[in-house]
């Protein structure tokens, strides 16, 4: 008996489930954060009534016989209260914020990057009179460290290493070095040895103090002329760890060729940066979001230049969409994608959708999403809602998207920021 009732929950449960009333219900969220001057629609198969409280007029209700409208009209906050036969069945906390636009990419930018102090890429053995040594790997100094200061200086080109090595290689004194390895600092001592080949004294490291790219414009905000790129973190070739920014430039860049992807071989474009002149912006940050910065030239894309408005990742949907990249010179052109899924996310990540390339003449061209395509901006219903990351290896037709809220907030762009100054 206990059998039979245990089976027969289980199969109401599960046919609950597919009860259209029961989905409509969880599909209205408990909390609703939507911009000034947008609508959201809830479907209703049964007669539900709503009332709402809010802290002026700034959204209003349009109820019909299956569905529910809320109207938004100005910043501000409110409370959607759902009843069924005159018992409440759910709340809704309603956050209008003030309307927010800015302009999407889609440009090729060349990027260079200086790193704080000097990268360590890798160790050098070098041919002493008592065998092969590499003072670095003595000194315990890994792949991937960076030296930010010598003897009490600050370090910040590989230039201003060499004197201070040849120094040391004369007098006999160590080095007293200052390493910074991921957010913690330490000091170590390094004893430079003679290279028996030319004679000259050697650390045992090879190091680097700079990085170059290419990649894709997202937006940029055309009021502080902030910019957001890449939807990625910039990483070391060779360490594979993210580059820690002292400070960078970003430049235009004309696509020349692409290296078309294939299954388990992701292409790439290939670039030729603009001359010194072209410089258009600062690189400040380099993040898992990508990096930022501020223009310091007006850009244009040629295809969308006016301010668009934004789309919160619960406000994306599953369908047809459109990506704005350069395959060819320095032209932006539109080319269609899927949204294939999408999370709403209430906090920072960068895997916020998953899309696929389906404009034939892009696949054709590139056979999918190749490097240097990162940043490209993600367009759906008049919206800027994302930007390419990343590409599945084993399917260059498919890929990543991060969501645009995330992508701002890096960039030092508080969406919420007129909400909270007016509730305060």
């Amino acid at each position: 008996m206990r059998k039979l009732i245990g089976t027969f929950l289980l199969v109401s449960l599960v046919a609950l489930g597919f009860c259209t009333p029961l989905k409509e219900y969880i599909a209205i969220p408990k909390e609703l954060t939507v911009f000034e001057g947008q609508n959201s629609k809830f479907d209703l198969s049964v007669p539900v009534s709503a009332t709402l409280n809010s802290d002026s007029d700034s959204m209003t209700l349009n109820k019909e016989s299956d569905s529910l409208t809320l109207n938004t009209h100005d910043s501000g906050r409110g409370q959607m209260l759902l009843e069924l036969a005159g018992l409440p069945i759910k709340k809704v906390d309603v956050n209008v914020l003030s309307d927010f636009k800015v302009i999407p990419g889609g440009q090729s930018i060349g990027v260079k990057l200086n790193t704080v102090g000097v990268l360590v890429v890798g160790h050098h053995q070098i041919e002493t009179q008592d065998g092969k040594k590499s003072p670095g790997e003595i000194a315990g100094i890994q792949v991937g460290d960076i030296i930010t200061e010598i003897n009490g200086t600050k370090i910040e080109k590989m230039s201003d290493v060499t004197p201070f090595v040849q120094d040391a290689g004369k007098t006999g004194n160590p080095l007293n070095l200052v390493i910074s390895r991921e957010n913690e600092k330490f000091e170590t001592k390094l004893v430079p040895l003679k290279d028996k080949n030319d004679h000259a004294y050697r650390i045992g490291l090879y190091i680097r103090d700079s990085a170059a790219g290419i990649g894709t414009m997202t937006f940029y905000h055309p009021e502080s002329k902030k910019y957001g790129a890449l939807g990625h973190v910039i990483s070391d070739m060779d360490t594979k760890k993210p580059i820690v920014v002292q400070d960078g430039q970003i430049v235009r860049s004309t696509v020349t060729s692409i290296q078309k992807g294939s299954n388990g071989d992701p292409g790439e474009k290939l670039a030729r940066f603009s001359g010194g002149k072209d410089v258009i912006g600062t690189i400040t940050r380099n993040s898992p979001f990508g990096i930022f910065g501020v223009l310091s030239k007006e850009i244009k894309n040629g295809v969308m230049d006016k301010p668009m408005p934004i789309a919160l990742s619960h406000q994306i949907k599953e369908g047809p969409a459109k990506i704005l990249t350069v395959v060819d010179n320095d032209k932006v052109e539109e080319f269609d994608i899927e949204i294939m899924s999408t999370v709403p996310q209430k906090f920072p990540a960068t895997k916020g959708m998953v899309i696929k390339i389906t404009d034939e003449k892009l696949l054709s061209k590139t056979g999918g999403i190749v490097q240097g395509m990162s940043g490209s901006p993600i367009i759906q219903d008049g919206k800027v809602i994302g930007a390419v990351t990343h590409v599945f290896v084993n399917d260059p037709t498919s890929g990543y998207g991060v969501h645009i809220e995330w992508m701002l907030n890096e960039a030092g762009i508080n969406i919420y920021e007129k909400d909270g100054q007016k509730a305060s």
